[in-house]
């Protein structure tokens, strides 16, 4: 990692001194490949980790999926998220298993507890385990699996990068990013895929290109606007309750796509129109340099980032949004002790 294609996004204050700061990088462009603004250096290398589940579900929508399984949107946004294991994720899951023919056992994500807290602790007092429909990224690999199952692909091993599926994506992911597919790197993510490293730009315009797909090949296009509108329109699937994802995502109302990835990574695509009648789509790529463990850094920068683009919040958005936004930092006994706050100014082109 090269740290000088940082720079300082957000510092957290005690009493009347800076007490830490996050650095990042950022870059937001348009679907016509315009940089339009950016933070450090734009075109700084970091893997998407799960910001790049719209691109690795496409091939399957692009290619005939969503007829031959009769996938509604829900089912779509599914695919494309990092959803934390709620018992109506879990049965969506389920019913989507049994249209394709497929088997939890077949997914090779692994296993963890549901992320959403009333969730475990309901799965616990059950005396259930959890099961790979809990995993993060079930959705994912479900979409990947039906993928072998609507080209007669050899289901074993799906996720070996060598696998025709994963050649597929990994052609698929460069296109949408306007690269040869060698340039792009490869690395093996938490749920054992193959997972992404491009700049920024060109993940921005991947967003952006989502967002509004004009120019593309028809059958990729309409795969797009599909995505594009049932991620929004599904915001509890994409990730789950309170979470930045969900909530940015239901607060605009199918204007902003929102995708988080680990490690720090964040990505959101803007819908024409929102900034002005006539604005074009936007993709917004940001990674946080330290990882960004805590999820705080993250949803302040990237609100306001918005706001300095010229994102109108109406003052009900910035009522539900507040909890994520710039704020004070209370101690254990509610007191207030400092600030949590952004300290950048996006530089336009």
């Amino acid at each position: 990692m090269n740290l000088s294609t940082y720079i300082p996004l957000t510092e957290y204050t005690r009493g009347p001194m800076v007490e830490s700061l996050q650095i990042g990088a950022a870059a937001i462009v348009d679907n016509q490949n315009n940089l339009v603004a950016s933070l450090g250096d734009p075109k700084t290398v970091a893997f998407l980790r799960s910001s790049s589940k719209p691109f690795q579900a496409l091939p399957l929508i692009e290619s005939g999926g969503r007829e031959a399984f009769g996938l509604t949107d829900q089912e779509i946004a599914m695919m494309c998220a990092s959803h934390h294991g709620t018992d109506k994720h879990v049965r969506v899951l389920q019913a989507l298993h049994l249209r394709i023919g497929i088997h939890p056992e077949d997914l090779l994500c692994g296993v963890h507890d549901p992320e959403d807290k009333p969730s475990a602790k309901a799965l616990l007092l059950r005396g259930e385990e959890p099961t790979p429909l809990h995993h993060n990224c079930s959705g994912k690999h479900t979409g990947m699996l039906a993928y072998t199952r609507l080209h007669n692909l050899p289901k074993a091993d799906y996720i070996n990068p060598e696998h025709p599926l994963q050649k597929i994506i990994l052609r698929t992911v460069a296109e949408m990013m306007d690269m040869p597919v060698e340039d792009v790197l490869l690395g093996t993510d938490g749920c054992s895929a193959p997972v992404f490293a491009v700049p920024l730009a060109n993940a921005a315009l991947a967003f952006a290109r989502l967002c509004d797909p004009v120019g593309l090949p028809e059958a990729r296009a309409a795969a797009l606007r599909h995505i594009a509108r049932a991620m929004p329109a599904h915001a509890d699937m994409v990730a789950g309750p309170g979470t930045f994802d969900t909530v940015l995502m239901s607060t605009f109302a199918g204007q902003i796509v929102c995708k988080a990835g680990a490690e720090g990574y964040q990505a959101v695509g803007l819908l024409p129109g929102l900034l002005a009648p006539a604005s074009p789509a936007l993709g917004i790529t940001l990674k946080m340099a330290d990882g960004d463990l805590t999820g705080r850094g993250r949803p302040l920068v990237i609100l306001e980032i918005l706001r300095q683009l010229g994102v109108p919040f109406t003052p009900a958005q910035k009522e539900i949004l507040a909890g994520f936004d710039a704020r004070p930092v209370q101690n254990w006994r509610k007191l207030e002790v400092g600030q949590m706050r952004t300290c950048f100014q996006v530089k336009k082109e």
